[in-house]
């Protein structure tokens, strides 16, 4: 018999063995025990073996379509034992994690997802950001104040992402706890993070002919041809950007462009629809936000 509950401190290492199965992410954990009020979050199905299946959820602010600000209930670390799936558990758990988060007073949900099938029948919507790649450009301006940055300068960086940030919807409205704690799980030594002081900064991770966009905030035209020019040196052709089409430096780091869509995404509405916020060409949900 299954017994679908709130997690108990006695339930952790049954879920971090299951989440070990199930996910290559080491960002996971970390995010998962920055949040003090995790264990009434962690919906639970425990069969006579121990945890069978989990859903996380935790409240994030984020800007609407209006510029204010919904309360959101973003959902991770959805794992099945893989002898306990097809069995209807994360079907059974989302409804607890959708009561929990109207209790909470949620306007709407939100998750990311690759199997977006298994949320669908909860009444989870797919939704569409824009992704921008192309070949790099030339580097045409000077870049010599463009220096290495690190997450601990997170001031510096706030108050460029909260200028550039404060009317986008999508976006979330980002506490010092998360440039403590979140940010650095998601940009850890891998990326590479750059400066224009008091500027304007950019997130990237460097692949062998192809280089990330996964942030960038403030004036850009100064980081990208820095990128350009940091591309052309590593012999790095192409990129990505998590940057919508009106963006107007985008000519400095794209010679020519195209606009595919990231439908990762997936929202349901609790007191609030989502729609017009998710339909916003100016829409964008960073990386380091990913929960």
């Amino acid at each position: 018999m299954t017994t679908y509950r709130a997690a108990t401190p006695a339930d952790e290492p049954g879920l971090h063995a299951l989440w070990a199965v199930c996910f290559a992410a080491p960002q996971l954990l970390p995010l998962y025990r920055s949040d003090p009020d995790r264990l009434p979050r962690t919906m639970v199905a425990e069969g006579s073996d121990g945890v069978e299946a989990v859903v996380y959820w935790l409240p994030r602010r984020v800007r609407n379509a209006e510029g204010g600000i919904d309360l959101v209930g973003g959902v991770a670390n959805v794992a099945t034992r893989p002898d306990a799936r097809g069995r209807g558990h994360i079907r059974s758990l989302l409804g607890m994690a959708l009561e929990s988060m109207s209790e909470a007073g949620c306007d709407w949900s939100l998750l990311f997802t690759g199997s977006p099938g298994v949320y669908e029948s909860s009444g989870y919507k797919v939704f569409s950001q824009s992704l921008t790649r192309g070949p790099l450009a030339a580097a045409t301006r000077d870049t010599s104040g463009v220096r290495r940055a690190s997450v601990a300068e997170w001031p510096l960086l706030a108050e460029l992402y909260d200028r550039h940030n404060a009317h986008r919807p999508l976006t979330t409205v980002r506490s010092p706890d998360d440039w403590r704690h979140r940010v650095p799980a998601h940009y850890d030594d891998s990326v590479d993070l750059r400066l224009a002081e008091g500027s304007g900064y950019v997130a990237l991770r460097w692949h062998d002919t192809s280089v990330e966009v996964l942030e960038a905030a403030g004036h850009l035209p100064e980081l990208f041809s820095w990128v350009a020019a940091e591309a052309a040196a590593r012999g790095v052709t192409r990129a990505e950007a998590r940057l919508t089409p009106g963006e107007p430096a985008l000519p400095f780091l794209f010679a020519e462009l195209e606009t595919v869509a990231d439908t990762s995404g997936m929202a349901r509405p609790l007191a609030v629809d989502p729609s017009p916020t998710l339909a916003s060409p100016s829409a964008i949900h960073w990386v380091a936000d990913y929960f």
